[in-house]
């Protein structure tokens, strides 16, 4: 043991300083480590295939903790039937069905599941700027806001209308990235089981993304490279056979008992449910024949000098963390250059109506083959047409991780896009 003392030899402090680096190195490989493995102990698809970029996810994980579960303006079972509004604009039977599982928990109406025209009223009014920012985000109008917020009865506040369109944004970007990476067919597992109180399961990635190492015994004997594997074994062996003592209860309940929770079941994997016009799709923003669309220039309307100054005002301290997942996502190693992965980002926001006045876009076509533009511009535009999509042929030599990391490029630049076009109408409302 060396003991650190104000009159021991030179030699030996440098030795101690070394010994206390090499403990904070060690300390952050333990909990990039101890977030991989919550992400594998959750079950849970889309943390599955962040977890390879430790230092996103944990930017990731806390955002969307805070727009789902902490102090905010919003209801909890709210926020998780917002959440299916916006995963089913894309089909995306994944997210659909999590976020019922979620809203059942926190003491949601099980008739809302039912279908859109059973939610409440005010629920309702959000269809219309749900299914614009899903798929034509530059159609966002200071109109769209007016309505919302002087809606007698059912209008909503301005605090409440920023953090549905942040969570509107956030799942219309992650059902991106669920289809992007495949998470939608990797998690076919039994679900988690419910916990008596109505919260989510004990263990949470989010745990490890606060640095919480109360984890049970089990994760501190044993290594990551040894274990993980099997962990996860065991977490699904104990979740199925949670599952079947619960088939083997539900046996024991009335027909009429059963019936229902049979007929929930059916409503948690129907997204059509929950869409009113399934004609509206993405079209292209860019078409000579039409030019009544104008050009969102980022001069005029930015994030860093707009955007994040007004929602941080109106949603405290969500500012700084979508903040931090753009700065981590732009941050994260990678063998992709600079200049390729802003031709990646700009790219995305331009074929949805965005622009950079100081930027040369004659590098995309230079830094971007056109099986690459045809993928990214797909898995941003219309994610469910893409189903399961190849990665493109000029990038087929990829590690996982590197393909990972184009998704969170394009779940971030999207998530941008729409929040920009939901801002800056916002931004027009309050001024007008």
């Amino acid at each position: 043991m060396i003991i650190c003392a104000n009159k021991m030899e030179y030699p030996l402090r440098s030795q101690c300083q070394r010994v206390q680096k090499q403990v904070m190195v060690n300390t952050e490989k333990e909990r990039a480590s101890l977030l991989y493995m919550h992400a594998l102990v959750s079950v849970d698809a889309v943390s599955h295939h962040m977890a390879s970029h430790p230092q996103y996810l944990e930017s990731f994980l806390r955002s969307q903790h805070y727009i789902l579960h902490m102090d905010g303006p919003l209801p909890l079972p709210c926020r998780h039937y917002i959440a299916i509004m916006a995963a089913a604009q894309h089909h995306c039977s994944y997210l659909v069905s999590l976020h019922s599982t979620h809203f059942l928990r926190v003491g949601g109406d099980p008739v809302w599941l039912q279908g859109l025209e059973a939610a409440p009223p005010r629920l309702r009014l959000l269809d219309h700027i749900n299914k614009v920012l899903a798929h034509q985000p530059w159609l966002t109008a200071c109109s769209h806001i007016q309505t919302l917020l002087k809606t007698g009865e059912q209008c909503w506040s301005l605090a409440e209308l920023v953090q549905a369109v942040v969570l509107l944004a956030h799942c219309h970007s992650l059902c991106s990235f669920v289809f992007g990476s495949g998470a939608d067919g990797v998690c076919d597992l039994a679900p988690l089981p419910k916990s008596p109180n109505g919260t989510p399961p004990a263990y949470s990635p989010f745990d490890a993304a606060n640095g919480n190492a109360n984890v049970p015994d089990i994760t501190r004997r044993r290594s990551l490279d040894s274990s993980c594997e099997m962990f996860l074994k065991e977490r699904i062996h104990k979740s199925q056979e949670e599952r079947e003592k619960r088939l083997l209860h539900t046996h024991t309940l009335q027909q009429t008992e059963l019936e229902e929770e049979e007929e929930t079941d059916v409503y948690l994997a129907e997204p059509s449910r929950f869409i009113s016009d399934p004609d509206f799709r993405y079209q292209e923003f860019a078409r000579r024949e039409e030019d009544h669309f104008q050009v969102f220039r980022v001069q005029d309307y930015s994030w860093e000098d707009h955007g994040f100054s007004l929602v941080n005002r109106l949603y405290s301290d969500i500012g700084h963390l979508l903040d931090d997942r753009f700065r981590s996502v732009a941050s994260l190693p990678s063998s992709h250059s600079p200049d390729l992965k802003r031709a990646i980002w700009n790219y995305i926001h331009c074929v949805l109506g965005i622009r950079y006045d100081d930027y040369d876009y004659g590098e995309v076509n230079q830094r971007l083959e056109r099986d690459t533009k045809l993928y990214i511009k797909a898995v941003a535009c219309f994610p469910d047409d893409t189903k399961a999509p190849v990665c493109p042929l000029p990038w087929a030599s990829l590690k996982p991780s590197e393909r990972i990391h184009v998704n969170l490029l394009i779940m971030e630049a999207r998530l941008q896009a729409e929040l920009l076009y939901a801002l800056r109408a916002i931004t027009q409302y309050m001024i007008a």
